[in-house]
């Protein structure tokens, strides 16, 4: 398969590239800058411009670039910016490969489980209804912006991820850091629940995606057995060797990140249930998070 994908360099963009080639795929990155790769193809959803040509007749695009939601405090113009990094360069893309000649067969965009918004202890399924906060109406947006590739008759699938496993990026990292310095605790009550995934199992699901031309919509992207933030802490503690007695209270981080973004990247409960995978029949490597983390830590905890 030729495979277009933005994002390509990123966490969970980078060890998916390097997947499809070692399948044998071609991987062409989407990229803004003058390339170095002659696969790459040129685009700026910024300023709206893309290379149509090169994407006409490719197989798939995975769609994954967006600005990071937890890497800056969110002042109105950095939500803003979460917001038109997602919404832009998504129907920039879609509008695009609905007017290809030659549309690809498959559009996977990435989403989030922040679609469901704060919900404490409720299951959450793909049908489940959405949010109502700031990251809620991202996704929504961020989805609705997809339409014209749908209108177009292109099979599109909505990953709708959840916390990102990885020892390379991402949310981990800093967390290994602080329990390494034996700071690590539960967030608060610990009784959020978190909706995670392991690089490998992300990397495994967009594969499958890409495969299954029966699935479409959106799909959550998340372990079979979402876990506490408090059983999450445990797990983590044990992978590291560190201990996990001394709580983080909530006041802490909201005073560094301001209480909207600890809000809705610490305390909000997800718990969100990989349905359409289950059903399916895509078989996860890793089905709790103790298993998860150490595979994902592995020598390096």
């Amino acid at each position: 398969m030729e495979i277009a994908v933005t994002g390509a360099g990123g966490l969970i963009g980078s060890p998916l590239a390097r997947s499809l080639r070692n399948e044998g795929h071609t991987v062409r990155p989407l990229v803004r800058r003058p390339p170095s790769d002659p696969l790459a193809i040129r685009w700026d959803p910024a300023v709206g411009t893309i290379e149509g040509a090169p994407l006409d007749g490719v197989d798939a695009v995975v769609h994954l670039a967006g600005a990071g939601i937890g890497d800056k405090r969110w002042t109105p113009a950095r939500k803003q910016e979460i917001r038109e990094s997602r919404t832009r360069g998504t129907d920039l893309l879609a509008r695009t490969l609905a007017g290809l000649s030659r549309p690809p067969a498959v559009f996977v965009s990435a989403s989030a489980v922040g679609y469901y918004g704060d919900r404490g202890d409720e299951e959450l399924t793909e049908e489940s209804p959405p949010g109502a906060d700031f990251l809620a109406g991202v996704v929504q947006a961020w989805e609705a912006a997809a339409q014209p590739a749908v209108d177009a008759g292109i099979r599109t699938v909505f990953l709708r991820n959840g916390v990102v496993l990885s020892a390379d990026g991402g949310m981990l990292p800093r967390l290994v850091t602080l329990f390494r310095f034996f700071v690590g605790g539960r967030l608060g009550s610990g009784r959020q629940w978190m909706s995670w995934v392991s690089i490998d199992d992300e990397v495994g699901v967009v594969r499958f995606l890409l495969e299954r031309d029966d699935l479409s919509g959106p799909v959550n992207v998340t372990g079979p057995s979402p876990a506490t933030n408090a059983e999450f802490t445990r797990a983590l503690g044990a992978a590291l060797h560190r201990p996990t007695v001394v709580p983080v209270p909530a006041f802490a981080p909201r005073l560094v990140l301001g209480r909207e973004m600890a809000d809705e990247l610490l305390f909000v409960s997800q718990r969100s249930v990989p349905s359409v995978l289950s059903a399916a029949g895509y078989d996860f490597a890793h089905r709790d998070v103790g298993t998860a983390l150490r595979s994902v830590l592995g020598t390096r905890s």
